[in-house]
């Protein structure tokens, strides 16, 4: 269907969801965004998905944000449809998502690969936030998430600039986890979700909350968070499976419950 904009297929427990406008070099339009999102609620819901990778192709995973549905618009227009608030239901999602990446990651393409947990980049990727060159800034999180990974004066340079950067120097300042030959980055992607699925749904769900508390409070209270948690895993059949299997030396078997 030529409004498809989300491929979606399932392996076993780890579901990859690949962008689809490749013509534009999957320009990240309202459609594409909707369907993005109601399918990450969908599967967020799917007992049977334990762990997501999103991706696009290999000359592109994201090039940005369509700019023909902004260019003429006024601060009323944008006001009211208040596009960029949908991406907080991304925030939501209480699955891991890994992002794998090549080619092209630039302006909101970066901020959706920034919006997920882990980023394996392919070498020939290409990150940016280069919504400067066009008058404006970047909206849906870039000089907070860029910021926050990478400090204050590579952020500045980078957003200030709108310059390009590749996968090698993402992955030295922090914004990539692995780089990877072009050739398999998916492959590797997958590779690390299942391996992430294999582990107890709620720990791995509780975990993936705490780390993100870690952005957005103090210690002291990431710290009294995490140690709510870690207790609260101690009422699931999980946890009892985990640490008996440990001591039994064999491999659990996590219910997610």
């Amino acid at each position: 269907m030529a409004d498809q904009y989300i491929l979606t297929e399932v392996e076993g427990s780890v579901a990859v969801l690949t962008l689809n406008r490749p013509d534009v070099l999957n320009a990240l339009n309202i459609p594409l965004m909707d369907q993005l999102i109601e399918t990450m609620e969908r599967l967020d819901g799917d007992p049977a998905v334990r762990c997501m990778v999103l991706t696009g192709n290999r000359k592109a995973f994201a090039a940005g944000a369509d700019i023909k549905e902004m260019a003429e618009a006024s601060v009323v227009d944008m006001y009211e449809r208040n596009n960029l608030a949908r991406w907080q239901r991304i925030q939501r999602v209480r699955k891991p998502i890994i992002a794998a990446v090549s080619g092209f990651c630039l302006g909101g393409g970066c901020e959706l690969a920034m919006h997920c947990d882990m980023i394996i980049a392919a070498e020939s990727a290409q990150f940016g936030q280069p919504e400067i060159n066009i008058g404006v800034i970047p909206g849906a999180g870039g000089t907070q998430r860029l910021s926050k990974v990478v400090g204050k004066y590579r952020a500045m340079e980078l957003i200030l600039t709108g310059r390009f950067f590749g996968a090698k120097e993402a992955y030295e300042m922090g914004l990539a986890t692995r780089v990877v030959p072009t050739e398999v980055y998916l492959e590797e992607a997958v590779s690390l979700a299942k391996e992430i699925a294999e582990r107890s749904p709620m720990a791995v769900r509780f975990a993936k909350e705490t780390v993100l508390k870690a952005f957005e409070s103090p210690l002291s209270e990431g710290l009294d968070y995490e140690r709510k948690m870690f207790y609260m895993l101690f009422g699931t059949e999980d946890q009892k499976e985990g640490m008996k299997a440990f001591m039994e030396k064999r491999k659990a078997e996590y219910t997610g419950k």
